[in-house]
């Protein structure tokens, strides 16, 4: 039995991924802080001089920022990429419906039924990705709510423009989520923790893999390559 190069992620998709569990892991941290300050009391002088606050608040937002400039970029490879293109995964026709349970199927199992083909991004994956950025969205969405609600005077460093631009985009979060800023606030929050859920799978499903199918998928986000036996 031999072994098969197959390359799945380009340097800029490494790149991109990485970027994003970089921004990740820090909007989860400076957003705990923010929703409840853990570690100002471990600090010699009052958290108010160091500015505790302010920076973890700054950090959030950047790393907002990145997180979202990323999830736009993947949105426009879904469409145009010319290495692949994963929205072809997402349309729910008889192929991509079959190999999507099979998938399950396979996760199932442990690897006792495999019955696709895993040298090509599948359609489990494909359906898995896009609820995590669906959740990005909404993280955005809310985000930038909670963020707008801190201009109560209807200005910024930039103008009159942008919170009048925030309360058009956002403010219909406040209704689906209950009535209040609170309830925003709390939709946030346990989307964040979807979020940890997400990755905590991905990871664990990365490692499933490249154990059960042993083809180095979890290489793949270092080296954007993985080996796929080929029968002789």
């Amino acid at each position: 039995m031999s072994y098969k190069k197959i390359e799945r992620m380009t340097g800029f998709m490494r790149i991109n991924h990485w970027i994003v569990a970089i921004c990740m892991v820090i909007a989860v941290i400076t957003g705990l802080y923010i929703g409840h300050p853990y570690y100002q009391s471990f600090i010699a002088d009052p958290a108010v001089d160091k500015y505790v606050m302010a920076w973890n608040r700054w950090a959030h937002l950047i790393s907002a920022i990145i997180f979202d400039v990323s999830s736009v970029v993947v949105a426009y490879l879904y469409f145009f990429s010319r290495f692949e293109k994963p929205y072809k995964k997402l349309i729910p026709n008889a192929k991509n419906l079959s190999e999507f349970f099979a998938v399950l199927v396979n996760l199932i199992t442990l690897n006792r039924n495999k019955n696709f083909d895993s040298s090509h991004a599948d359609s489990f994956n494909a359906v898995y990705f896009f609820i995590f950025h669906l959740m990005l969205v909404w993280m955005l969405l809310t985000g930038l709510q909670l963020y707008v609600h801190g201009l109560a005077h209807g200005m910024s460093s930039i103008g009159a423009w942008w919170p009048w631009m925030l309360h058009l985009v956002t403010d219909w979060t406040v209704v689906v989520t209950g009535g209040t800023y609170m309830d925003v606030r709390i939709s946030h929050h346990a989307t964040m923790y979807l979020i940890i859920a997400w990755a905590a799978f991905h990871i664990y499903y990365q490692i499933w893999r490249t154990i059960f199918w042993q083809e180095g998928d979890i290489g793949i986000v270092v080296g954007g390559s993985k080996f796929v036996k080929e029968e002789k």
